[in-house]
């Protein structure tokens, strides 16, 4: 994933209601009701952990019980104290107070969201490690921790999770993911390891994805109470010996046997956040609903077209009819490069309007640039009194047409049968359109050559093309 790239844009819910579900994530209530518990007579030892025994008391507050109680209450300090929610008041006699920050959690929702990103960030942290009974086992004389005998490379552990959660923000905010819906876990994993040219992969990469999936079948069992990510773990029958009888009779077609994810709505916040300070453009819906129509129209350029739809929806919110019509009118003029996606998602919008917008549409009817839209817009509303438009605006506006369309989509099927049509429709269509004035004619004709199926009709295309090119002085 480049940090070039325009993400497609994430659908966050109110703050308000992430920051209650930041509060209610087990990691952070946990270490929240420790810091609140912490006193005069609470000791940490040289690391700033809790003296081991005052750890029972700590898991008693909880509400912990059994043999992992220590080491939850123990997490959930380390929690506190990484966060601010507990400071070290003295380090050689041990002692504690409640931290700054733990008068944030009764904040506003962004200083709740601070909170909990910080948290987050020392989840995503532990969640690197390997397995600690490995890393002991590791220990080499004098204390030092042996990473080659546990052939773990932090730099290169901490890349593969970012990788994954990566992907699965992709997902997530991806028209053509699944949305809210759980990623097996096998995907995932193979998104990381199998080229994206491989056909069958090797008994060598399925082997590699395997070890991937129980890798993060461990990272996501931690990331779960942290509000991250809702998570389906691997079914422990699959990890059995090959010679045990299963307890139960197992469905062999059952992906989600395999382990299944999503990102929950304050996981896809927190994402979007490590997104952005990673340098990475990664919009939210409603990032330009206080904006002016050219940030809007620009903006929603690369969106695709629900999120388009939904950000241009909360712009005109914020407007009367007449007003948004004519400045999204006046932002999509322009002979720039960008200019034909603009006039596009300039008649997205004005498609959204209702017909007390149809003054803004009839001023601009002899506008070399918008006047074909405004016809459309105009008869599409069941306007009296259109205007024909010019043969000269007609073909101008076909031009644009395919050129927002080329910056769209691309070589897209939709664009193939456009091409197809006009060809169809107007006979000596290449004849005349190499003639119009529009920065993109040359390269709209050469795609049209590129497009289309019938090699004579292709041919003409770009005979077309080629004078279209000499006229402007190409």
């Amino acid at each position: 994933m480049s940090d070039s790239s325009t993400l497609p844009p994430a659908r966050l819910r109110p703050e308000a209601e992430l920051a209650r579900d930041a509060l209610s994530a087990p990691v952070l209530a946990r270490a929240a009701r420790l810091a609140r518990w912490a006193g005069p007579d609470t000791r940490v030892d040289a690391g700033g952990g809790l003296v081991e025994e005052q750890l029972p008391a700590a898991a008693g507050q909880l509400g912990l019980s059994g043999d992992d109680a220590a080491a939850y209450a123990s997490e959930a300090w380390r929690i506190a104290v990484d966060t601010g929610l507990v400071e070290i008041t003295d380090e050689e006699a041990g002692t504690v107070a409640a931290g700054e920050d733990l008068a944030l959690l009764t904040g506003s929702p962004q200083d709740v969201l601070g909170v909990w990103l910080t948290a987050l960030e020392a989840v995503l942290a532990d969640a690197g490690v390997p397995d600690l009974d490995a890393l002991v086992d590791a220990m080499a004389e004098g204390g030092e921790v042996d990473l080659s005998s546990l052939d773990w490379d932090p730099d290169a552990e901490a890349e593969f999770l970012d990788g994954v959660l990566g992907n699965l923000y992709l997902l997530t905010v991806g028209e053509e993911g699944p949305g809210d819906a759980p990623v097996p876990l096998p995907a995932l994993a193979a998104s990381m390891i199998v080229p994206s040219d491989m056909g069958e992969p090797s008994n060598e990469v399925l082997e590699q994805v395997s070890d991937a999936m129980m890798r993060l079948d461990d990272q996501f069992r931690l990331l779960e109470p942290v509000g991250l990510v809702e998570y389906q773990p691997v079914d422990e029958a699959l990890m059995a010996d090959a010679d045990e009888e299963p307890a139960a009779p197992v469905d062999e077609a059952d992906v989600t046997r395999y382990g299944m994810v999503r990102l929950t709505p304050l996981g896809l916040y927190g994402l979007r956040a490590r997104l952005l300070d990673a340098g990475f453009d990664a919009p939210a819906v409603g990032d330009l609903a206080d904006k002016g129509a050219d940030a809007l129209l620009d903006g929603t350029a690369p969106f695709p077209p629900a999120a388009a739809h939904a950000e241009t929806e909360l712009w005109l919110a914020g407007r009367g009819p007449l007003d948004a019509a004519r400045e999204l009118l006046a932002a999509a003029r322009g002979s720039d490069p960008g200019a034909p996606l603009r006039r596009l998602r300039c008649q997205q919008a004005l498609s959204l309007v209702g017909a007390e917008a149809e003054p803004a549409l009839r001023e601009v009817l002899d506008d070399a640039e918008l006047g074909g839209l405004a016809r459309v817009w105009l008869t599409e509303h069941g306007a009296a009194d259109v205007p024909a438009p010019p043969q000269e605006m007609v073909f101008w506006l076909t031009i644009d047409t395919v050129a927002a369309q080329l910056a769209a989509e691309g070589n897209s099927e939709e664009l193939r049968a456009l091409v197809e049509g006009l060809a169809r429709q107007h006979s000596g269509f290449f004849d005349t359109v190499w003639r119009v004035e529009h920065p993109a004619t040359p390269d709209v004709l050469e795609a049209m050559g590129r497009l289309h199926p019938d090699k004579k009709i292709a041919k003409e295309a770009r005979k077309a093309a080629f004078k279209a090119r000499s006229q402007q002085g190409g």
